[in-house]
C-alpha cells in the first residue's frame, strides 16, 4: 500500500510538502496542514467536486480582495462568477466565469512593478478560481507551489485553481522581511483552515479511492 507520504510522491507533491509531510498519515497531515494551496492542490489532484474545490478557492481569493486599488472590481467579479458556476452549473455560467477570468487576468497582466504586485496576485488569483470552475486550462502538477510567481507571471495563474490559496500568503509581506514572513505564514494558515471548512478529509479519501478504482479499472 505505502505510505501517505509515498502516494503523495506518486501523485507529483512538490518536495516541500513531502518533506513536510514526513511520517504523518493522510487525516492527520490534512488536519495539520499548515498550508491552504497544498490543501486545494491534493483535493483537486485526487478528484474532489469541482464545486467544493471552486468554493474554497473562492474563499481564498477573497482574503487577497483587500489588496487591490480602490474602484478595480474586475478581480471580485471574476470570483463572483466562479462562486455563480459553483451554485448553478451550466453553460452560461461557466462561459460567464470564462469570460470573468480572462477580464482579470488582462487587467493582472497590465500592472508592473513592486507597487502592483499585491493587486496583480489578487487578480490572478481571482482569475484562477473562476477558470477552474470554467473547465479552462486545468492545472498544472507544481503550479500550486510558486504563487509569488504568479505577481510577474499572471496567466499561467489564470488555470490554476489551487493559486488562490497561496495570494494572501505572499501579500502579507517582503519575502526577505522576518515579519513578512511570520504574516504569510499565518495567511497561508488562514487558508488551510478555509480549505478544510469546505473539502474534509473523507471528501478526499473518497475521491482518491475512486480515482484509484477508475485507474484499475
Amino acid at each position: 500500500m505505502g505510505t501517505f507520504r509515498d502516494k503523495l510522491v506518486a501523485i507529483g507533491a512538490c518536495d516541500e510538502a513531502v518533506k513536510w509531510v514526513g511520517e504523518r498519515d493522510g487525516a492527520t497531515a490534512w488536519r495539520e496542514c499548515p498550508r491552504g494551496d497544498w490543501l486545494l492542490w491534493h483535493a483537486a489532484r485526487v478528484g474532489c467536486d469541482r464545486r467544493a474545490l471552486v468554493r474554497a478557492a473562492c474563499d481564498c481569493a477573497e482574503t487577497a480582495l483587500m489588496y487591490v486599488q480602490e474602484g478595480e472590481g474586475r478581480p471580485a467579479r471574476a470570483i463572483a462568477a466562479a462562486r455563480a458556476w459553483a451554485d448553478a452549473p451550466s453553460e452560461e455560467t461557466r462561459e460567464a466565469a470564462r469570460v470573468a477570468a480572462r477580464v482579470a487576468v488582462r487587467y493582472a497582466a497590465s500592472l508592473s512593478g513592486y507597487a502592483a504586485n499585491c493587486a496583480a496576485c489578487a487578480a490572478s488569483y481571482a482569475a484562477g478560481a473562476a477558470s477552474y470552475a470554467a473547465g479552462a486550462a486545468g492545472y498544472a502538477a507544481d503550479a500550486a507551489y510558486d504563487a509569488a510567481d504568479a505577481a510577474y507571471d499572471a496567466a499561467d495563474a489564470a488555470g490554476d485553481a489551487a493559486r488562490a490559496a497561496g495570494y494572501a500568503a505572499w501579500a502579507a509581506g517582503d519575502a526577505a522581511d522576518a515579519a513578512g514572513d511570520v504574516a504569510r505564514a499565518d495567511a497561508h494558515a488562514d487558508c488551510a483552515d478555509l480549505v478544510r471548512a469546505r473539502i474534509s478529509w473523507a471528501d478526499v479519501a473518497v475521491a482518491a479511492r475512486a480515482a484509484a478504482r477508475a485507474a484499475a479499472a
